[in-house]
């Protein structure tokens, strides 16, 4: 009996064992074949995955976020340990101690499944980090062997914490947010060091069914999974039971749910600031780093002035379009149907895509019209007892155009321009002096289009850039893509090269016709007032800006000459020698000539625009400074008292110093006395308005001792902006608005006077020499290279001189006149007219 008992035991055995070799050679037979063509998980040592790149202002407030997935990347031991406790509470316990899989915790999630909870998978994190990283998302036996093979090499290869630290940063946890930082913003407005532990075991229970897990439309649900991870986090002693009793008593509390500011909508609507830094550092880093490198970009924008910057040019551009009287009708309708049900038009004109980015504007929809007026439901605006109206006085500015292109009349009443149904954009109309409100008002997306830029002028840091009216109207930057002519902006550039080689501010150039020859047939170039002026001293040509002595100025030192100076002050990259190009022909962007600009002000020293201070990437390293300046003292031991840090200047010289200053007296005589007299601040400002032909486009730059700062108006498609158009009235004010508030932040002094040189009297329209003592409107005080106060000479240009007795001569001399010698020897008194150097269209000034 014994033999029989250990017979059949003995055969027992001998099948298991049999068994058991069978199973382990087909599970390693299984392992080795799956083994094979596994792809490399060394990869995940240098892996990096994509983050938000996120945009700070000067003051480091967060202004702009660029991401292909949204997904902030937090270093693991920046981590809270409460985020990862609740973490690994909620998918793998053990997950510390296994060696890549659980079987304990495989058979867990059984149990928990037969128990109908779908709280924990079987899948550990490495798993799960070789199932996202390497693998794809099928669900396969095949995919599962693979995912357990490549588990345990990730333990045998990486430390649990980086690969912790993968995981925390990839998952996705819905509403378009990847990564726990990344959700923490998304569903709490909060950092991940901010976390209740509720919050985070919420965050714990989504990596499961994240398109499921919404606080609001799930809201059950997601309260039953959090309150069982906050159970095991209580069981794994990562909380107390007091705690836990605390903390699953709480309600969820989301920013979906309303108990938070959202903050993407906190955010400052995009503009064309932020978009130019997009553009330009996709160049520099390729556009697949800047979306998804996780850079830290701290801007150069203020965003003070920037606000101030965009008011001005919109003020500006809404002025003239107004000024017009032509109302081009609404692009948006929301269907009738709509209209009689407050919450079905407020959700139809929430969807409606109408730019939103103006201050003070409104999107509203017109609900009906009565005989006169139109009443309006606004967003944002909660309807009144009485409703809200555009009254009939508010529409009698306009005309509509008519299907066949021609204009009607004038309106008279809301309805001559409005449907039901229409989308428009309003603002409040308030008393000036009291703030009561008035009225709602109608506004209208101006057609013309404009740029504006502001920097400093020694370090070119931009603090300011307004690229059109709207952003959301139109992404067009004109500031940095808009090729335009600036017309007589352009000319202090030949007047400096002209100062470098010989000239002086009193150098007598010949105001008189001309007549050039070209393949195109005979140009006769004129001034914009259409008369000549006879010999005038250099001043008087910029300050009023004569064509004629212009064109003898190029004509005389040569266009290649000219070119040379352009292209150095970085305003063209490649100059055309044409004789016209010297009256600003040539288009170019208004970014290039405000940098140019600043080098007459910063005393000819070499400045290159930035938008961006800093950038920093992922993990802290700077990758990019614009200021390459070195301190010399900074971290020396014993550093005086009172003293501050000796910067090592590296700038690069383009304009002798007493060039860039005489130019700037120059154009200072634009702002007193010539097409920039709108200018009225309390420190000294330099100048050059610009109008081309036909007015198509108007320019004003101007500089204080430390800010330069540009304007362009105009039409996208090129055309007439009318003959009272200019860049003294429609740019100058801009400018005015904007330095205003810039100068009471950053205040400003008289123009640095460089050695050198020394101050002569000058009769500013004759350039005749006056003695230390000469008084009067006529003199000035011409600032001139050692050595050049007495180099008369009279520049033609070599186009010849024309007979005085022959022309329209006009002075702005002594109310006797000027006395002048004509060629023939004769003398003669010019009177004076009180017209002389008024701007009027027909030449580029």
């Amino acid at each position: 009996m014994l033999r029989f008992l250990m017979s059949f035991f003995g055969a027992i055995f001998s099948l298991i064992v049999t068994a058991l070799v069978f199973i382990a050679l087909t599970v390693g037979g299984v392992l080795w074949i799956y083994s094979h063509d596994l792809p490399s998980y060394e990869q995940l040592a240098q892996y990096a995955p994509k983050t938000v790149s996120r945009i700070y202002s000067g003051e480091g407030q967060l202004i702009d976020e660029f991401a292909e997935e949204r997904r902030i990347f937090v270093p693991i031991d920046e981590i809270p340990p409460l985020v990862k406790q609740a973490f690994i509470s909620a998918e793998d316990k053990n997950f510390y101690t296994h060696h890549g899989f659980d079987p304990r915790g495989i058979g867990s999630a059984a149990l928990d499944f037969l128990k109908g909870s779908r709280l924990r998978g079987g899948s550990t994190i490495p798993q799960q980090v070789a199932k996202n990283f390497l693998l794809s998302g099928e669900r396969s036996i095949e995919r599962k062997v693979k995912e357990l093979i490549l588990a345990t090499r990730l333990v045998q290869a990486l430390p649990k914490d980086r690969l912790l630290e993968l995981y925390l940063n990839e998952i996705y946890l819905g509403q378009n947010s990847y990564g726990v930082a990344s959700a923490a913003l998304t569903y709490f407005n909060k950092s991940l060091d901010e976390l209740s532990p509720a919050e985070a075991a919420m965050l714990a229970s989504m990596p499961r069914e994240p398109a499921r897990s919404h606080p609001v439309r799930d809201h059950d649900k997601l309260l039953r999974r959090r309150n069982e991870v906050l159970r095991e986090m209580s069981e794994n002693g990562y909380i107390t039971k007091a705690t836990y009793e605390a903390e699953v008593q709480t309600p969820i509390r989301s920013v979906q749910g309303g108990d938070y500011p959202n903050f993407r909508t906190t955010l400052p609507p995009r503009d064309y600031f932020t978009d130019e830094i997009r553009r330009q550092l996709s160049r520099e880093f390729g556009e697949e780093e800047f979306f998804s490198g996780g850079l830290t970009i701290r801007a150069t924008v203020d965003p003070q002035l920037q606000t101030v910057a965009a008011k001005a040019l919109q003020k500006a551009l809404e002025q003239y379009d107004r000024n017009r009287g032509i109302w081009r009708g609404t692009r948006k309708t929301l269907p009738l149907e709509t209209l009689s049900d407050e919450e079905a038009w407020r959700a139809a004109l929430r969807d409606t895509q109408v730019p939103r980015d103006i201050v003070g504007w409104s999107p509203a929809v017109v609900l009906a019209l009565t005989a006169s007026d139109a009443r309006i439901g606004i967003e944002g605006v909660e309807t009144s007892a009485e409703g809200e109206w555009i009254p009939a006085k508010d529409v009698q500015w306009a005309r509509k155009r008519l299907e066949n292109g021609k204009l009607g009349n004038k309106a008279k009443v809301a309805s001559d321009l409005l449907a039901v149904g229409d989308v428009v954009l309003v603002r409040k109309m308030t008393d000036d002096k009291t703030g009561a409100f008035l009225r709602w008002t109608l506004r209208q997306v101006p057609e013309i289009e404009g740029g504006f830029m502001a920097m400093d002028v020694k370090t070119g840091r931009v603090l300011a850039m307004q690229g059109g009216f709207s952003y959301q109207s139109s992404v067009f930057n004109r500031a940095t893509q808009a090729q335009r002519q600036p017309g007589s902006s352009f000319k202090p550039f030949v007047y400096a090269a002209a100062l470098d080689n010989g000239y002086t501010p009193a150098t007598i150039i010949v105001d008189e016709p001309i007549a050039v020859n070209t393949p195109q047939g005979l140009w006769t170039p004129k001034n914009s007032s259409g008369k000549f002026y006879g010999p005038t001293p250099m001043r008087i040509g910029i300050e009023q800006s004569r064509n004629l002595m212009t064109i003898r100025i190029a004509q005389d030192i040569g266009m290649d000459l000219v070119a040379k100076y352009a292209e150095a002050f970085g305003a063209y990259d490649k100059f055309g020698h044409f004789l016209a190009n010297s009256l600003g022909a040539q288009e170019t962007t208004l970014f290039k000539m405000v940098a140019a600009y600043a080098m007459f002000a910063n005393g000819g020293m070499k400045v290159e625009p930035t938008l961006v201070d800093r950038v920093q990437d992922r993990r802290g390293r700077t990758v990019y400074r614009h200021d390459q300046r070195q301190c010399e003292t900074c971290g020396q031991p014993n550093w005086p008292a009172n003293t501050g840090p000796l910067i090592a200047a590296n700038g690069v010289r383009v304009l002798d110093a007493i060039t860039a200053y005489q130019v700037t007296s120059m154009m200072e005589g634009v702002v007193k006395r010539g097409s920039g007299r709108g200018v009225n601040l309390p420190v000294p400002i330099a100048g050059k308005t610009g109008t081309t032909n036909d007015a198509k486009d108007v320019w004003f730059i101007g500089f204080s001792s430390n800010i330069v700062a540009g304007c362009y108006l105009g039409y996208d498609q090129p055309r007439t902006l009318g003959g009272n158009a200019f860049g003294g009235t429609l740019c100058v004010p801009v400018f005015q608005e904007f330095m205003q508030q810039a100068i009471k932040e950053y205040g400003g002094t008289a123009f640095q006077v460089p050695p050198g040189g020394h101050f002569v009297n000058v009769d500013r329209f004759t350039g005749a020499r006056l003695g230390p003592d000469a008084k009067g409107a006529n003199v000035i005080a011409e600032y001139f290279r050692n050595g050049s106060e007495n180099s008369d000479k009279v520049i033609d240009g070599g186009f010849g001189r024309v007979d005085p007795n022959t022309l329209p001569l006009y002075s702005m001399g002594s109310d006797k006149g000027q006395e002048v010698t004509t060629s023939t020897g004769q003398k003669k008194v010019i009177p004076k007219k009180a017209d002389f150097g008024t701007l009027s269209s027909g030449g580029l000034y």
